[in-house]
């Protein structure tokens, strides 16, 4: 942890997260009985979200930016509007995510240029099959995430605040440095939830344009369309989660929902973004041959058949240690229901080699793209066309 880290620093919750999981992960917001100008804001939502007062720092750190959408509302309240949990903050309070917070009336972010996790990764590992392959992404996160999901692989800096872990002094201009010194293709917002750290995310990829470097978006997709739509701007490529096609499994395992994920998708779809999926099977949440389908159903009618979906394998972590990991028997069926349904690239993920990480030709079916892991062996694309006969593969190439 940074020696000058903030000072007076106040750790009340009202409730522990073990508490909010066993209340069905979605809480009425905590405010005081003379706090009911928030509530009567809310008043007819379904999902009142939870916040944490009297949180807040006592004054602005190093890493503080004010949120770039967000609203003033009276006696000093302010409402993030970055993603759909909206958060209201009464004054000293920190936000679901607890990245945002608000001092004096205002909403600041505190992971701006804190970046607690930076690698170079294989632009495979996103995962990213149909994006300059075989390059490398200059790979960053901060803490926080609008979701708390049961299985989180990374809950060790998404579920924590900024304060709480050892982080990088990394400011837009020095990321972008650092990933042009490497002969980084691209800069990856990935780990924690990217959207987070909105405000990071979003002028670091402004000057990566400026040096013809790609920006890539690692994501729950939980995001609102007027930072989307400004994100659209500046974004090459992303992967986005689909966690499971219920609103009820977004409710109990990710305290999500699932429609503005979805509008994600079509957004990016529309202002001509790449991107790919991915699906985390999660045995007794997500193994639900039926509801795959339907999601496959979805994807094709709504999106076609050309962006990528990766089935990924569960292994236990975070409050499901108990349960096993995902038949790969089951992953390979999902994958096979899915090429049924028409989806033209379909993967599975997070198990040994086999050849259903490997790109095959929709129109010959010869194989395009050979992967042993993360490591490209073989790529027989030219041009975006299958060597062998010549069809156009979806996807970015050069």
């Amino acid at each position: 942890m940074k020696k000058n880290i903030l000072e007076g620093l106040s750790f009340s919750y009202p409730l522990t997260r073990r508490e909010v999981i066993r209340a069905g992960l979605t809480c009425a917001c905590i405010l005081s009985p003379v706090d009911l100008f928030a509530k009567n804001i809310l008043a007819g939502e379904k999902n009142i979200k939870k916040i944490i007062p009297n949180d807040a720092p006592e004054k602005l750190w190093k890493w503080s930016k004010e949120v770039y959408f967000k609203k003033e509302l009276e006696k000093g309240y302010v409402q993030c509007l970055t993603c759909p949990n909206t958060c209201i903050l009464p004054p000293g309070a920190r936000s679901r995510c607890k990245s945002h917070v608000n001092i004096g009336g205002r909403l600041y972010t505190l992971v701006y240029g804190n970046p607690c996790a930076i690698h170079i990764d294989p632009v495979e590992k996103k995962p990213l099959y149909h994006f300059l392959p075989a390059t490398s992404a200059f790979s960053i996160a901060t803490t926080g995430c609008s979701f708390h999901c049961l299985n989180c692989q990374n809950w060790e800096i998404s579920q924590v605040r900024p304060e709480e872990v050892r982080f990088y002094d990394m400011f837009p201009p020095a990321v972008v440095e650092a990933a042009a010194a490497k002969n980084c293709r691209s800069i990856a917002y990935t780990y924690a939830e990217a959207t987070t750290f909105y405000e990071y995310m979003i002028d670091t990829s402004r000057l990566a344009k400026k040096k013809n470097i790609k920006n890539i978006w690692v994501t729950n997709g939980y995001i609102n369309d007027p930072p989307l739509l400004e994100l659209t701007k500046l974004m090459d490529a992303a992967n986005v989660d689909i966690k499971s096609f219920s609103e009820d499994l977004y409710s109990r395992l990710n305290a999500g929902r699932l429609k503005p994920v979805l509008n994600t998708l079509k957004v990016l779809k529309e202002r001509g973004i790449w991107f790919e999926m991915t699906a985390l099977i999660v045995p007794t949440y997500a193994d639900d041959m039926e509801m795959i389908k339907k999601m496959c159903h979805w994807i094709v009618e709504n999106l076609g058949p050309d962006y990528p979906l990766h089935f990924s394998r569960f292994s236990p972590r975070y409050k499901l240690t108990h349960l096993p990991p995902t038949p790969i028997s089951f992953l390979e069926e999902a994958r096979r229901e899915a090429m049924k349904i028409g989806l033209h690239y379909v993967y599975v993920g997070n198990i040994p080699p086999s050849e259903s990480s490997n790109t095959f030709c929709p129109a010959c079916g010869k194989k395009l793209i050979d992967r042993r892991g993360y490591r490209v062996n073989e790529i027989n694309i030219r041009d975006g066309k299958c060597l062998y006969c010549g069809q156009m593969i979806a996807g970015v190439w050069s």
